[in-house]
């Protein structure tokens, strides 16, 4: 799942080389950070939180494989 994000998220940015994606599992739930330069926040959240919440389905499209329930938090 972190690397879904990080490609996700670089191909958002203009500024790949910032983009930082950290995993920590708890229990059947796994918490996914997503970090990105100050300046490609609004690129990776979008008008209203679409893409954000875009991102978000996938990871759960993916992650709906395993019996995991992921949370992708951008900071």
């Amino acid at each position: 799942m972190k690397e879904l994000v990080e490609v996700i998220a670089k191909s958002l940015v203009e500024h790949p080389d910032e983009v930082l994606v950290t995993e920590k599992e708890n229990g059947k739930t796994t918490v996914i950070e997503l970090k990105v330069a100050q300046s490609d926040m609004g690129k990776v959240i979008g008008k209203q939180g679409r893409i954000a919440k875009a991102i978000r389905a996938v990871v759960k499209a993916a992650a709906s494989k395993t019996d995991k329930k992921v949370v992708v938090d951008i900071i």
